[in-house]
């Protein structure tokens, strides 16, 4: 188990953050534990004003790679919530003798870990070496030779820094041909799929619970656990609610604030399941202080997804308000377009499926399944 220090930097004047720095530290320390990374130290940092070389100002960089040699710290991960240019990277990890990620590189590194299936690791190795592209700068080419494929955490390189764009750009290339075969296949299915059954997207913040409310309903035995993304790639399982009226039941990757552009372009393919949904079910964790910028953070996801306005909701939209039982009320009314669950326990769960069934009903009407 690696050790590492998780830094979140209070930028001052910054009017575009929806959460407090606790709770982005806390979201910060759920990434690290999520590939099983040992914390030794967390701190947020109040940062006045951004420096173009280093990020942190002279004093703050003195005071951490002060506490780095006191404590005798040694192959300690340093990692900043926040994006940071190549220039402050190397930098940083030149003043502080350590390696330093952003919040990019990890989320690319937890999402390397978890693919599975072979688009996954496709996907992923395609949105780590977009990004890794744009950092090849001159001055990193004395880096070592380091594990090949993706991830960060093999050693001071950032990938094998000897291969150059040319190279990257021809892996690049390979790596969308094949990915466009496996989307072509992947329509082909769905088409098929959507001749015979409406199919139903579930979305979400990740850990909102998706994957227990998909054991739920399907009665499936999915990977389930209190982490940041568990699940990655797509699962498709039919369920039948009523006599000749079943429906298909899609689980996709969990979002997350700040989610790189690189990731959701690589796995566009994947969320290609929300835009040809009949039904999306967006479930969310109302037991999270941060309830309502997860949902923000979602819409605009989606929003990107789909190319309208984040205030344009699609008609076929249901909000599933999930984790009920972790708080005390119960004096939850549902709409059409709203229902109150708790996937772990099961309550609410047939009131959800009776306005699936509803819902399904009337997409029935507008199109005919056999």
């Amino acid at each position: 188990m690696k050790n590492c220090w998780l830094i979140h930097p209070n930028i001052a004047h910054n009017r575009a953050i929806r959460r407090s720095p606790e709770a982005s530290l806390l979201e910060l320390k759920s990434l690290a534990k999520a590939i099983n990374l040992k914390i030794l130290y967390s701190d947020i940092f109040r940062v006045s004003i951004l420096k173009s070389g280093t990020f942190f100002g002279k004093g703050r960089i003195e005071d951490i790679k002060s506490k780095l040699k006191e404590n005798d710290i040694e192959n300690c991960i340093i990692i900043i919530n926040a994006s940071l240019n190549p220039i402050q990277q190397r930098n940083l990890e030149k003043y502080w003798g350590a390696k330093v990620l952003d919040r990019t590189a990890l989320i690319l590194e937890i999402f390397g870990a978890r693919a599975a299936t072979k688009e996954g690791s496709l996907q992923v190795e395609l949105a780590h070496i977009t990004w890794q592209k744009t950092r090849l700068v001159r001055s990193w080419t004395h880096l070592e030779r380091q594990r090949g494929g993706r991830g960060f955490l093999g050693g001071p390189g950032e990938l094998q820094i000897e291969l150059d764009r040319r190279h990257i750009t021809s892996r690049i290339k390979k790596i969308k041909i094949d990915l466009n075969k496996i989307k072509k296949t992947r329509e082909l299915q769905r088409v098929k799929r959507k001749k015979l059954y409406p199919l139903v997207s579930l979305i979400g913040y990740t850990n909102s619970g998706k994957s227990t409310l998909f054991n739920k309903i399907t009665g499936g035995g999915e990977f389930v656990k209190d982490m940041l993304f568990a699940t990655l790639d797509p699962k498709h399982r039919k369920v039948n609610i009523s006599y000749n009226n079943d429906f298909i039941l899609s689980d996709t990757v969990g979002f997350i604030s700040e989610l790189p552009i690189e990731l959701i372009e690589a796995f566009k393919a994947t969320l290609d399941e929300i835009v040809y949904a009949d039904l999306i079910l967006h479930v969310r964790d109302i037991s999270h202080k941060d309830y309502n910028s997860q949902n923000t953070d979602v819409l605009e996801i989606v929003s990107n997804i789909f190319g309208y306005d984040i205030n344009q909701i699609p008609i076929n939209y249901i909000d599933v308000i999930n984790k009920i039982d972790n708080l005390d009320k119960n004096n939850y009314k549902n709409t059409k377009n709203k229902v109150y669950i708790s996937a772990k326990t099961g309550e609410g769960i047939n009131n959800l499926m009776k306005i699936i069934n509803m819902r399904i009903n009337v997409i029935r009407n507008k199109k005919k399944y056999y």
